[in-house]
């Protein structure tokens, strides 16, 4: 926590026009460094419907940044309200520094600044599970965010990052979630902590990989499953490969020689959850 904040009393407002000021600096460094995001246990999400939406899930708000269109606005005068109520410090800042804040030409009315959130593996209950979805080394921010939007439309469970991944909580990946990173749960562990908590699990781990012999439609995904998506360059490992009790292919005709992992990880997604989706 900043000094700067906490040299004000939390549930306050505050009116920020300069670029130097502290709090500036630290959102900045939000957005730009993982290691400050780490260590601080904080992240940036920008709009007024993200902030809805996190407030409505119940994340810890830290700042909500408004700019002077927001407060024009009457949800975002709302959500505002809301913020505070909970200790939130409100920041009414100028377009310019929603922009500096957000490396955007064209910022958003809304800037939050929120509390990570994610959950243990032990929390992981089988009985109590439909579809989880586990990325092993997941490299691009906007694979992992869309991953995760597209896991909330299907309704899965949440996902499960294994090994070195991408920040969920990067400025990016929490765009490309449009909101849906508040309703996902998020687990991240270790190779070898996963393949101890597969041993357990009870029902399909199903993996696309370059061995698979089978047509991802072709497979019985009774609940509870581990949908295993790899890495965008290497795929899957071969112990988490091993651990599969399926490996799958998605058909192609073309000349591409693969799919965009997030595009591919839809086209699983929607086959798995087939007999649940309702129109």
């Amino acid at each position: 926590m900043s000094t700067e904040f906490k040299s004000h009393r939390q549930g306050s407002v505050k009116q920020i026009t300069s670029h130097s000021n502290p709090i500036v600096k630290e959102i900045k460094g939000l957005v730009a460094q993982r290691k400050h995001r780490r260590e601080s246990g904080l992240f940036v999400a920008e709009g007024l419907k993200l902030a809805t939406d996190a407030m409505n899930a119940g994340w810890g708000v830290r700042y909500l940044a408004i700019g002077p269109e927001g407060r024009e606005n009457k949800m975002a005068l709302e959500a505002a309200a809301k913020a505070k109520a909970r200790g939130a410090l409100i920041l009414e800042v100028n377009n310019a520094i929603l922009s500096a804040i957000t490396r955007r030409d064209n910022p958003q009315m809304v800037v939050g600044v929120y509390e990570q959130k994610t959950v243990p593996l032990s929390a992981v209950d089988p009985s109590h599970s439909k579809t989880w979805v586990c990325l092993d080394r997941v490299r691009d921010p906007g694979n992992l965010g869309t991953v995760i939007r597209t896991a909330d439309a299907v309704g899965a469970s949440g996902i499960i990052l294994i090994g070195e991944t991408t920040d969920p909580f990067a400025v990016e990946a929490v765009r490309a979630t449009m909101g849906s990173l508040f309703h996902m749960p998020l687990v991240r562990c270790t190779s070898d902590a996963f393949l101890k908590f597969r041993e357990t699990w009870p029902g399909p781990v199903v993996g696309t990989h370059l061995r698979g012999t089978k047509d991802y439609r072709q497979v019985d995904y009774r609940e509870p499953v581990l949908l295993m998506m790899g890495n965008e360059q290497s795929g899957l490992t071969d112990d988490l490969a091993d651990a599969c009790t399926d490996l799958v292919k998605i058909p192609q005709e073309g000349q591409a020689d693969s799919l965009n992992l997030a595009v591919a990880t839809a086209v699983m997604l929607f086959e798995v959850r087939r007999n649940y989706l309702k129109l």
